[in-house]
């Protein structure tokens, strides 16, 4: 496996959204990131994000301002 296959998890804090729509919006916006999935919870407002680790953080975030919302990573 090379550094361009390892997959990372990212987790990041989610604000702005309010229902199930907003949680779909965010993981399709991220879904169309080349091999990213992501599970968005609204309870605690945090996407877990499956990635390359060739996916920088700003892609991430930027996918997920461009829907709308603001993103940052969580400290834990």
């Amino acid at each position: 496996m090379t550094a361009a296959d390892t997959r990372v998890t990212t987790t990041l804090a989610i604000s702005g959204m309010t229902c199930g729509h907003c949680v779909q919006h965010v993981e399709s916006a991220l879904a169309e990131l080349p091999d990213v999935a992501a599970r968005v919870a609204l309870d605690t407002a945090t996407a877990e994000v499956r990635h390359p680790s060739t996916v920088p953080l700003d892609a991430l975030v930027a996918a997920i301002e461009d829907a709308g919302y603001t993103a940052e990573l969580t400290d834990g």
